[in-house]
């Protein structure tokens, strides 16, 4: 027990340096003002404090935002030990795989779980806060804020951040569980739709993680989707709600998956890399390195008379290498973009996120125009295109923001920046390469979509298929939504210099953002994907607005990437011309 809590405890003081933890915190806070005094039950005389508003609450609130907050939090603990080198050193004390692995689970799920109650602190402290609209009781809650969100919230999301926890380690990579956070919703919701919907209401509530089914209309429970309309607000704010079997069964099973979780990962956790995988890496040697470097002729070494000698003596001549500028024209610096690019396409290659959130995501935009029947918008060809545009908006995101981090961060990380920055290229080439290989992916996650959902449309006979559709939605939603996404995504990174600040202000704005538009307070002014804001026949009506809309934030997103050119960390605004205080010999 002393060396599982001295592992956990240093978990909590390594996240209390970090600012992550604090950002995600604050969101929560944020959310939950929001939850306050502009939810379901403003206006309506449902009291922000009554046991029944902070039991109905929870669920949603968990499902909204969380999954994504509890990836960021627990990818990358599992393998930052390893990043570091370190786990040789650790494991070389009388640790077990056991204190080690639960010890680290147990001290990072210890710190998400007190960001995401600062949901239900925010919403206890707001008791004495008065607002017009707000309905409070007269006597205060206190114990209705941790029982409700220790059930309702913090025994889902163990469940959740051992899965993650557990992919992240077996694996060795954080950005897998990034792509699961990102998959989690419409896997979830594809769970819900096409497993349990059709489930008796007992059934659908013993197998739902996030108990999202709980006060349905056929469930019989008194918050449900209808309950304030059908139920006097006096009545509901007195009722106190008392767990029955069903959902401590639900709970009790989810802590079951838990743990089987953990052993899986206690069976296969290793301490050392696998082997195999260093041959698949590049090997970099001197005789490689040397190839196709001109070095010139000697020059003859002139000696003065005083340091002439013998003939048994010999001196050899050393040369310096020529040393190219960065001052050789519009050519040659299109072809350093050009082998950046290539360099950063092999390395997003190897990124074995791919190869799990590219399948998913263009399976999960094609699931619905596969398997449902479609409704005629304009034409068929229409329909199909604005729905699988539609699905695509929230992968593009995703992929955007993480694939960008990554980027962005890779070189520092794997502690090659001061050798990239010692190379003859411009700060345009090191932006605009990593900026064009993650646009470049979007585009060809896009363009498989598309092909694919032709091909749906002509295997389910809706033809006849008009390219001319596609065309226009594709090309002027989500091409110049994926350049404006990618274009904010690299400036986000240069100027708050952190990948996981970036992550979790990017999870906030977009979360705010999707809470806005889904309110009815849209304006293209802050919606660059035009979220709700285009249909077919406006491509075809008001096309001339829609492309000075998409030219104004293609504007946007060109400032962006000066912005990311002006502070980027390695800038220098006046060349040195220091002696070599040595020669090479």
């Amino acid at each position: 027990m002393r060396r599982f809590s001295a592992i956990a405890y240093n978990e909590v003081l390594l996240n209390s340096k970090r600012v992550a933890p604090y950002v995600v915190a604050a969101l929560c806070a944020g959310n939950a003002v929001l939850w306050w005094g502009w939810g379901p039950a403003s206006g309506r005389g449902l009291a922000v404090n009554s046991d029944l508003f902070i039991y109905g609450v929870l669920p949603p609130y968990s499902f909204l935002f969380l999954p994504l907050y509890t990836s960021l939090m627990m990818a990358d603990p599992p393998i930052r030990d390893l990043r570091e080198g370190i786990t040789p050193l650790i494991f070389s004390k009388p640790i077990t795989r056991a204190e080690y692995l639960l010890g680290k689970f147990s001290g990072n799920f210890f710190v998400l779980t007190c960001c995401q109650s600062m949901f239900v602190v925010t919403l206890f402290i707001l008791q004495w806060v008065p607002k017009h609209g707000v309905t409070v009781l007269a006597r205060t809650q206190f114990l209705a804020y941790p029982k409700h969100f220790l059930v309702m919230v913090a025994i889902s999301h163990m469940f959740l951040a051992a899965i993650y926890f557990t992919v992240g380690t077996l694996t060795r990579n954080a950005k897998i569980v990034y792509g699961l956070g990102i998959g989690f919703y419409p896997l979830y919701i594809g769970y819900q739709v096409i497993l349990l919907k059709r489930l008796p209401w007992r059934l659908k509530l013993a197998l739902d993680p996030l108990v999202m089914n709980r006060g349905g209309v056929d469930s019989g429970e008194a918050f449900g989707p209808n309950a304030i309309r059908r139920h006097v607000p006096e009545l509901l704010n007195q009722l106190v709600v008392v767990y029955d079997t069903d959902l401590i069964v639900n709970r009790v099973v989810m802590i079951l998956l838990t743990a089987i979780c953990l052993t899986i990962l206690y069976r296969f956790f290793s301490t050392t890399e696998r082997a195999g995988k260093l041959e698949k890496l590049t090997v970099i040697r001197l005789s490689t390195a040397a190839e196709g470097v001109y070095y010139p002729d000697p020059p003859a070494l002139v000696l003065d008379e005083s340091e002439k000698r013998d003939d048994k003596t010999s001196r050899t001549p050393v040369a310096l290498p020529e040393v190219s500028s960065t001052n050789e024209g519009i050519r040659a610096t299109l072809n350093k973009l050009i082998a950046a690019i290539g360099v950063e396409f092999r390395l997003l290659r190897a990124e074995r996120s791919l190869v799990v959130v590219a399948p998913l995501s263009i399976f999960l935009c094609l699931l619905e125009v596969a398997f449902y029947p479609i409704h005629e918008d304009v034409s068929l060809s229409a329909a199909y295109a604005s729905n699988t545009a539609t699905s695509l908006l929230i992968f593009l995101i995703g992929m955007a923001v993480f694939y960008t981090g990554e980027a962005m961060h890779r070189d520092r990380e794997v502690r090659i920046e001061p050798f990239l920055w010692t190379t003859p290229v411009s700060n345009s080439v090191l932006i605009l390469s990593k900026f064009l290989s993650t646009l470049l992916l979007l585009f060809a996650l896009i363009a498989s979509v598309g092909v694919a959902a032709v091909a749906i449309q002509v295997i389910r006979a809706h033809t006849p298929v008009d390219p001319a559709a596609y065309l226009k939605i594709y090309g002027l939603i989500l091409f110049p939504g994926a350049f404006i996404l990618t274009a904010i995504s690299v400036m986000g990174n240069v100027v708050l210099r952190s990948k996981y600040v970036f992550y979790v202000v990017s999870i906030g704005i977009a979360s705010g953002l999707f809470y806005l538009y889904t309110s009815g307070h849209n304006h293209w002014l802050y919606n660059p994907v035009l979220y709700r804001l285009w249909s077919y026949a406006d491509l075809a009506s008001n096309m001339k607005a829609i492309v000075l809309y998409r030219l104004g934030w293609l504007a946007i997103a060109g400032v962006c990437l000066m912005l990311a050119h002006l502070f980027f960390e390695r800038r220098s605004r006046r060349k040195l011309n220091l002696p070599l205080p040595f020669a090479l010999g």
